[in-house]
């Protein structure tokens, strides 16, 4: 009986993985992977509000970078527009939300 729960025995090839496991298991490996908001102070809204008035007025391409729960993700191009009532800017003809703005920089020629 002892030689069954050493090596590969009992233990080792009775290795069943519910779907719930699974599951679970997956939800935890997401969540370990989710970003936390960063949030500006004033001093950094307002180099972001001059960066984007600069791009809006002088049509040089910015770099955005924007909040995503999983990844890194940055917006280059060009804004279009920006609309202060609806809280969003748009950059090459895609809205994005100007809460999610984590920071920005011009982008060099």
């Amino acid at each position: 009986m002892r030689k069954k729960l050493e090596g590969n025995g009992l233990w080792e090839s009775s290795r069943m993985m519910l779907p719930e496991h699974k599951a679970a298991i997956n939800d935890h490996s997401e969540s370990l992977k989710r970003r936390t908001r960063i949030e500006l102070d004033e001093q950094e809204w307002e180099h972001v509000s001059r960066v984007v008035s600069e791009s809006l007025l002088r049509r040089q391409p910015v770099a955005v970078r924007l909040f995503h729960p999983f990844e890194l993700l940055t917006v280059i191009g060009i804004v279009d527009r920006v609309d202060e009532l609806k809280g969003r800017f748009m950059v090459d003809g895609e809205w994005f939300p100007i809460r999610d703005i984590e920071g920005a920089a011009m982008e060099e020629l």
